[in-house]
């Protein structure tokens, strides 16, 4: 059991929570259509008090939370043991920040997250911040409804020219704080794919409900 609110039954494909009586590992929507990642977990729903402890930590520089949330999310055993069977072949990778929101923010709270991840785990996988790349500055996905936020995204991830051979053949494990839509993991889950990464999951803290 968790620390910090009641573990719940979630997809294995989009993390949205499942009925408790579901005998499917996937939702509905998964189930008749392929959602882009091999799986995600989260480990809390985006709604008070999460929601306002995200806030604080990405606008108010309260870099220290990326502590708790990483023993939250270490807290799910699937989350645990998924992370401790990566290898030191795998990727842990950040869902990066433009040049222009980090310059703003001053730290990329999805990689503060994953440091934390692998502090405070066996987890074997290369953090890297610098292997995924966000190389086109675009509207926060905040500010659009669901069907802009894919086209907002287009041409904004990219790998590092110089390092696509890394990927080849490989696992990748992406990290960030809030999924809502799956947008900019979906985007960004395309552009390792066609460097030739063959698994891409990932794991983000919180989960907004549908929509």
């Amino acid at each position: 059991m968790m620390r910090f609110g009641q573990m719940r039954k979630r997809c294995h494909t989009c993390a949205l929570e499942l009925p408790a009586e579901s005998q499917y590992a996937q939702c509905a929507r998964c189930l008749r259509e392929p959602f882009g990642l091999d799986a995600c977990f989260a480990a809390l729903p985006y709604a008070f008090p999460w929601a306002e402890l995200v806030s604080r930590y990405k606008f108010d520089s309260q870099t220290g939370w990326a502590t708790f949330m990483a023993s939250t999310l270490l807290d799910q055993p699937v989350v645990r043991d998924f992370l401790e069977e990566l290898t030191t072949d795998d990727w842990l990778l950040p869902l990066p920040l433009s040049t222009e929101r980090l310059a703003w923010r001053g730290f990329n709270q999805a990689w503060e997250l994953t440091r934390a991840l692998q502090n405070q785990s066996t987890c074997r996988a290369n953090a890297d911040a610098s292997l995924l790349l966000r190389i086109r500055h675009t509207r926060p996905q905040s500010e659009l409804k669901r069907n802009a936020r894919l086209e907002n995204l287009k041409g904004a991830f990219a790998v590092e020219p110089m390092r696509v051979s890394e990927l080849k053949g490989r696992r990748v494990v992406l990290v960030d704080d809030v999924m809502t839509s799956g947008a900019s993991l979906l985007t960004a889950a395309s552009v390792l794919r066609q460097a030739g990464a063959t698994h891409v999951s990932a794991v983000v803290l919180t989960r907004t409900a549908p929509t």
